[in-house]
C-alpha cells in the first residue's frame, strides 16, 4: 500500500503540506483537491521520485509500475501507434531482447522471452494501443502518422494514452481532461472504473470526478484529509463545517431560485420535461454541497446585456469548412434573446466550426447569416489566451479595454477573479503583474473577465472551464446562471452544461439538430455509436479477411498451376533417370564379365563403353536438372505443406 506518515512538503519557505499521515490501499481511486497551489502537482512530484520530502515518510512497494502523464512531447519522426506502445516499457525491452537472442542463436533465451509475452499479452498490444487512440478520439488512420505532426492538443492526448499502455500499480493522472471534448471524457471515465491499480486524479471535473474516484484527498491550509467517498461525498462533508456561515444561505437562495424559477417554467412542457427533470436533479444536489464554496476567492457576475433583437441570428442553408472542404452543410439555425444552448458532438464533428461561424470568424461557404440589429457577441475560445499581451497586467488590459472606467472599479471587478493587490502577501495573482508567466487558469481567468466586461448579448464560449479550477468553475456557473442573454456553450464539463442550458443541440452528420434528451441520453448515444462502429469494424474486418483468403487461394492457384510443368518434368526425369540407371547398371555388370574380354571376342567393347558414357552423362545431367527443379518447387510450396 502506499502510506504517507507525518510527511511535511515544502517549497522554499513555504509549506505545502505538513503532518500528512494517511494510508492508501491497492485498489483505491482517489481524487487529490485543493486550491491552486496548494501542492498538488509537488505531491504527485514526489510519489514520482522525484522530489524528497522534508520531513517524514513515503513509503510504496518498491516493485510497483509507476506511471504518469508527460507534460512535453518531442516532435519525434516515430508513428503515433508506436510512440503509445512505448508506454509498455517491458513489452520494448522484451522485443529488444527478442531481436539480440534470435542474432545469437539461442533457443533457449528465445523461448523464455515468448512465454514473458503470453503471461503480459504482448502479443495484443497492439490492439489494446490502437483501442486507446480510437477511445481518445484518434482517426484509425492517424495512428500511423508522425507524433511530430500532431498539434500541442493532440499531443497531450498521446501522452495520455502511452500513461494508459503502461501496465502500471500506480497510476498518476493530473488533469487528464483539460485536451479532451465531451465523448473522450465519457470514455476515459470508463477505462478509469475499469482500471485494476491504484489510481491518484487531479481533476477540476466534478462529475468526472464523481465517476472516478471512491476518496477523496484534501489539501487544506497545508492539511491533507482523506475523505470516503466521491468528490459530492467530500463536498458534503466538508460542507457540513461550513454550514453556518452566511453566504452559504445568500450564495445558496440565488442559486436555487434560478433552478425552480427554470422547473416551473418548463416543467409541464413535453420538450423540456426531461431536461426540468435534470434540473431537479441538480437542483437535489446543489442543497447539500453549496457549502463547501461558501470560502471561494472568486465572485463575479455579468454586466447588463443591451437591448437584444428577436431573433438575435440566422443562418439559413448554411455549410462552413476549410480549405475546399465543408465540415458543416444544410445549417438551419435561429438563436433568440435568452436562449441557453448546448454543443454536443463527437470529436470532430463541427461544434467549434459552428462556434466560429456564429461569431463571424468563419465566413460561409454556402447559405446565408443574418444578424439581427444590435447583436453584441462575446466569444470564448483558447485561442484568445495567445492574444494576451504578456508584458501587461490584468489591471493594464482592463484599461486599454475601457479607458473611461475608473482605477478603483475595474480592480474591484478583477478582485472577483481573484486578481488582487500588488502581489506582496496572499495567494491572489497581482493585478498589476505582467500576464506573460501566468499559468494556464489565470490567463483563461483574465479572458474571461475582459470578456465578461463587453457585457455581451450573445455569448460564445467553446471549451471555457480548460485550466480552471473547482472553485472558479463554481463561480462560473453561478455568473452564467444569472446571465440574462443568449449562449451557445462546448464544454465537457457535464456539471457546467447540466446547470447552464435549456436546449441541446446535436452536431452529427454535418449539421446541428436537437437533441430530444439529456446528457444521461447523450452518454447511451455515444454507447450506442460506438457499438455500432465496433460492429462495422467487425465486419470490415470480416471482410477484410475474406479477401485475404480470396488473395491467398487465388495466389494458391495461380501458384499451382506454376508448378505444374514443374512436377511433370520432375517425374519425367525421374522415370527416365530409373530408365538410365538400371540400364547402366546392367551395362556395368557386363563390362565387368571377364568372358566378354576373352580372345577374339573384343568387338562390342568400344560400343559398350561409348554407351556407358552416354548413359553417365544423361543421368548426372538429369540429376542436376532435378536439383534445380526441386528447389524451384520448394521456394513455390504453399504454405502447410
Amino acid at each position: 500500500m502506499l502510506s504517507l506518515r507525518n510527511l511535511r512538503l515544502a517549497r522554499g519557505a513555504r509549506v505545502l503540506i505538513e503532518d500528512a499521515t494517511l494510508q492508501i490501499f491497492p485498489g483505491w481511486k482517489v481524487g487529490l483537491t485543493g486550491a491552486n497551489g496548494s501542492g498538488k502537482s509537488s505531491l504527485f512530484a514526489l510519489l514520482r521520485g522525484e522530489l524528497l520530502p522534508d520531513r517524514g515518510d513515503l513509503a510504496r512497494p518498491p516493485d510497483w509500475m509507476v506511471a504518469h502523464v508527460a507534460q512535453h512531447t518531442p516532435a519525434l519522426p516515430c508513428a503515433a501507434i508506436e510512440y503509445v506502445l512505448d508506454g509498455d516499457a517491458e513489452l520494448r525491452r522484451i522485443e529488444s531482447d527478442l531481436l539480440a537472442a534470435e542474432a545469437a542463436h539461442d533457443g533457449v533465451w528465445v523461448a523464455e522471452l515468448h512465454v514473458r509475452m503470453q503471461e503480459i499479452d504482448a502479443y495484443a498490444a497492439r490492439s489494446r494501443a490502437a483501442a486507446l487512440l480510437d477511445g481518445l478520439g484518434f482517426a484509425p488512420k492517424e495512428a500511423a502518422r508522425a507524433v511530430a505532426e500532431f498539434s500541442g492538443g493532440w499531443r497531450m492526448r498521446l501522452n495520455l494514452a502511452q500513461a494508459l499502455m503502461c501496465r502500471s500499480d500506480l497510476l498518476l493522472l493530473d488533469e487528464p481532461t483539460n485536451h479532451l471534448d465531451l465523448d473522450a471524457v465519457i470514455w476515459l471515465e470508463q477505462w478509469l472504473r475499469d482500471y485494476r491499480g491504484t489510481l491518484l486524479l487531479v481533476s477540476h471535473d466534478r462529475e468526472f470526478l464523481d465517476a472516478c474516484v471512491d476518496h477523496i484527498a484534501h489539501i487544506e491550509q497545508a492539511r491533507l484529509t482523506l475523505y470516503a467517498g466521491g468528490y459530492s461525498d467530500f463536498e458534503r462533508q466538508r460542507g457540513e463545517r461550513l454550514a453556518q456561515q452566511q453566504a452559504l444561505f445568500e450564495r445558496q437562495q440565488r442559486e436555487i431560485s434560478h433552478m425552480e424559477d427554470y422547473i416551473r417554467r418548463f416543467r409541464a412542457k413535453a420538450t423540456k420535461a426531461r431536461q426540468a427533470q435534470s434540473r431537479i436533479k441538480a437542483l437535489e444536489r446543489m442543497e447539500r454541497i453549496a457549502a463547501a464554496h461558501v470560502d471561494t476567492p472568486f465572485t463575479f457576475a455579468f454586466r447588463a446585456s443591451p437591448p437584444a433583437p428577436d431573433p438575435l441570428l440566422q443562418i439559413e442553408q448554411g455549410a462552413a469548412g476549410y480549405g475546399g472542404k465543408n465540415v458543416l452543410a444544410g445549417i438551419e439555425l435561429t438563436l433568440r434573446p435568452g436562449e441557453r444552448v448546448g454543443l454536443l458532438g463527437r470529436n470532430g464533428a463541427g461544434k467549434s466550426t459552428l462556434v466560429k461561424l456564429l461569431a463571424g470568424q468563419l465566413p460561409l461557404t454556402a447559405g446565408a447569416r443574418r444578424e439581427g440589429r444590435g447583436l453584441a457577441v462575446g466569444y470564448f475560445a483558447q485561442h484568445q489566451l495567445e492574444t494576451l499581451r504578456v508584458d501587461e497586467s490584468p489591471l493594464q488590459h482592463m484599461m486599454r479595454l475601457d479607458p473611461a472606467a475608473r482605477e478603483q472599479d475595474l480592480r474591484d471587478y478583477l478582485g472577483g477573479f481573484d486578481f488582487r493587490g500588488d502581489g506582496k502577501g496572499g495567494h491572489s495573482t497581482p493585478a498589476t503583474a505582467p500576464c506573460g508567466p501566468f499559468s494556464g487558469g489565470e490567463k483563461s481567468r483574465l479572458a474571461l473577465a475582459l470578456l465578461i466586461w463587453q457585457h455581451p448579448n450573445l455569448l460564445l464560449l467553446d471549451e471555457p472551464t480548460n485550466h480552471l479550477d473547482l472553485e472558479m468553475r463554481y463561480a462560473l456557473t453561478l455568473a452564467l446562471q444569472d446571465y440574462d442573454g443568449a449562449m451557445v456553450l462546448v464544454s465537457h464539463d457535464r456539471a457546467l452544461l447540466r446547470a447552464c442550458c435549456d436546449r441541446l443541440l446535436l452536431v452529427d452528420a454535418c449539421r446541428p439538430q436537437p437533441f430530444d434528451g439529456d446528457l444521461d441520453d447523450y452518454r447511451d448515444w455515444l454507447t450506442a455509436r460506438r457499438a455500432e462502429a465496433k460492429q462495422g469494424d467487425a465486419f470490415d474486418a470480416r471482410a477484410a479477411r475474406r479477401a485475404d483468403r480470396a488473395r491467398m487461394d487465388a495466389a494458391r492457384q495461380a501458384m499451382l498451376a506454376a508448378r505444374r510443368p514443374l512436377v511433370k518434368e520432375v517425374a519425367q526425369i525421374e522415370k527416365k533417370l530409373a530408365a538410365w540407371t538400371g540400364e547402366k547398371k546392367l551395362l556395368d555388370v557386363r563390362l565387368a564379365d571377364p568372358s566378354l574380354y576373352a580372345a577374339g571376342n573384343t568387338a562390342p567393347v568400344p560400343e559398350l563403353l561409348k554407351h556407358q558414357a552416354e548413359l553417365s552423362g544423361w543421368i548426372e545431367a538429369a540429376e542436376v536438372r532435378w536439383l534445380e527443379l526441386s528447389a524451384q518447387l520448394e521456394e513455390m510450396a504453399p504454405e502447410g505443406e
